[in-house]
């Protein structure tokens, strides 16, 4: 996405995310983005309905969405959120996951949860990835929006002294993200939030991308997930932050070579090429 970022204090951002564990951008999207996203996504709605009460029985969620339209790859590497992630993560980190979320009419509210509480890693501890929620409806309190809990990113584990631990004092702790269409707030994986319940009468849509540092394993398998040609196809960052790069210094590499030579036209895996006739 060209969208200049001169003026843009990513460093106001990144403190705002240390202290807090979240930062608002209130001009993510403009008008004609958003609509955008809207035609990138009408195809695949209505597909994907929760199957537990984590993904929201009445909740609608396009997974893989970086390769549902170029406008998701676009914002995948909005220089802006760029920016603020190269403040945390290492270089060459990667993108983990990337859906759309509609909450719908009578859905309740999310359990607590952190997103990279899957890292087994013990608490307190730098984040692991990090989190862009973007809405495409203005969220609510009353349609669903995203509930935060301010500061729980510097906790310790569950069941630690020095913070809560009651269910019911936490809960009472959240505070709700309400942001107008086409603002857009990241948080750090480490910090504990839900989606809401949707007591409106509409639908609330947003989508999240997802990133992580490059040594992690990503919750979405991209290399499956996204046909070999269309990621040939896609922009050298986009394809950097799928995982088509090397870590210092050769993870992620392909039978030994650079893995972005697999998106190289007629290129056939070497198990494939040196296998005896």
């Amino acid at each position: 996405m060209d969208m200049p970022i001169a003026g843009f204090d990513a460093d106001a951002h990144a403190a705002r995310i240390r202290a807090q564990g979240f930062t608002v951008i209130e001009d993510f999207m403009s008008p004609e983005v958003i609509a955008a996203v809207r035609r990138g996504l009408a195809p695949f709605q209505n597909t994907h309905h929760g199957r537990n009460d984590f993904e929201g029985f009445r909740t609608e969620r396009v997974y893989t969405l970086v390769a549902r339209a170029r406008v998701f790859e676009d914002l995948v590497e909005e220089p802006r959120v760029l920016a603020i992630l190269d403040r945390f993560l290492q270089p060459g980190y990667l993108l983990t996951a990337t859906q759309s979320i509609q909450i719908n009419p009578g859905e309740t509210a999310q359990g607590l949860h952190t997103d990279d509480g899957f890292y087994r890693i013990p608490r307190p501890r730098p984040a692991i990835s990090y989190t862009l929620i973007a809405a495409v409806d203005a969220f609510t309190q009353a349609n669903g929006c995203t509930e935060v809990v301010p500061g729980s990113h510097l906790w310790g584990n569950q069941g630690d002294a020095g913070r809560p631990n009651d269910l019911a004092e936490i809960e009472r702790m959240l505070v709700p993200m309400e942001v107008p269409a086409g603002a857009c707030f990241i948080m750090a994986g480490t910090l504990i939030h839900r989606g809401g319940a949707n007591r409106s009468g509409r639908p609330r849509l947003g989508f999240t991308n997802q990133y992580c540092e490059p040594w992690a394993r990503p919750q979405e398998n991209f290399f499956l997930g996204i046909p070999r040609d269309q990621a040939a196809g896609m922009s050298p960052r986009v394809q950097k932050l799928l995982g088509y790069e090397i870590w210092p210094s050769f993870m992620g590499m392909v039978t030994g070579s650079h893995p972005g030579k697999a998106l190289e036209p007629g290129w056939i895996p070497p198990v494939m090429a040196q296998r005896p006739s």
